[in-house]
């Protein structure tokens, strides 16, 4: 089997025998080639069934979903314009996606990476998601092979900064995250034919690293701003997520549920479905203590499914207010 197309500056090559398991293809090549409409493309590649995935694991975020269809298209019409000989630049797919915690980026980041496989735009389709920890050693020498390592295994598919922020740290002149960027910001700009690199984290702090790091600020082509959920979302993230795991608010707990979010959404931290989730988790403790309490007690599928009242009054959310 030939060598990857591409090479990571200043790495070794992967030995014959890393490289034994073929990349996987994208898929229909054929007859992506040969489509000579929009139907056609999505047929032979199915990213409408991808963005429609979205669409239903996602409760709103309607604004990042009609930007992520804008990029779809984008990419389905640069497929046509290419079956037509008609040739233009490659167009640029790194990406920033801003917003607090819990409000579907990594979700997206995932669906983004499909996308781009199934239109060929990446060989793999994966998803590598990394943090500071990741790439940044702790002495000299050690921040470029971390990096380097980092990305040789998410070529061919989306590589997921999260935080990307905390790379840059202007007040320790002893940091190495700086080395880390340079290796970066080279890797987007001559691999981006077979990376996509999306960053992510806060809102502020994006646009205070971009503006120290001018560089990486011109190599993002998409900026998608994640909005924090309201509270009807939120309710409607905890019963599909209650579904999802087979159960449901008994008589009560739904109100109860929904004024514990009034207060938890005024409280520090509050990290959107994270929130809602780990909520969830405490209540579904709750309720099993309460149940194994009983041990003689005869019990139902009902009774198993049922998330009561008292076992969300029970958070301290509501002793605190």
């Amino acid at each position: 089997m030939s060598a990857p197309a591409y090479a990571i500056p200043g790495s070794t090559p992967p030995a014959a025998a890393a490289a034994s398991t073929p990349p996987a293809a994208a898929p229909a090549s054929d007859a992506l080639g040969a489509a000579r409409s929009v139907a056609e493309v999505l047929s032979s590649t199915q990213v409408q069934a991808v963005l429609q995935e979205l669409d239903q694991e996602l409760v709103g975020l309607a604004p990042v979903k009609a930007r992520i269809r804008d990029i779809a298209a984008l990419l389905v019409i640069d497929k046509l314009r290419t079956n037509f000989g008609l040739q233009s630049q490659a167009p640029s797919l790194h990406m920033c996606f801003s917003g607090n915690p819990g409000t579907g980026k990594t979700t997206v980041a995932q669906r983004m990476a499909q996308v781009l496989h199934r239109l060929g735009y990446v060989r793999k389709g994966h998803l590598v998601s990394v943090t500071r920890d990741d790439l940044v050693g702790q002495y000299i020498g050690h921040t470029a092979p971390k990096t380097k390592e980092v990305l040789q295994r998410a070529m061919g598919g989306v590589l997921f900064i999260d935080e990307a922020y905390y790379l840059y740290r202007p007040e320790n002149e002893r940091d190495y995250g700086q080395e880390a960027i340079e290796i970066l910001l080279q890797v987007m700009e001559n691999q981006r034919h077979d990376l996509v690199v999306i960053l992510a984290g806060y809102h502020d702090r994006m646009q205070t690293f971009f503006q120290s790091n001018p560089g990486m600020r011109s190599r993002i082509a998409h900026h998608l701003d994640f909005p924090d959920y309201g509270l009807s979302e939120l309710l409607h993230i905890a019963g599909k997520t209650l579904g999802q795991q087979h159960y449901r608010f008994g008589t009560g707990a739904e109100a109860a549920f929904e004024r514990y979010l009034e207060l938890r959404m005024r409280q520090p931290h509050f990290a959107n479905a994270r929130s809602v989730r780990n909520a969830l988790d405490r209540a579904r403790l709750r309720q099993a203590s309460r149940l194994f309490a009983n041990p003689e007690r005869v019990l139902d599928a009902q009774t198993l499914c049922t998330i009561a009242p008292e076992d969300i009054l029970a958070s301290r959310v509501f002793q605190d207010a």
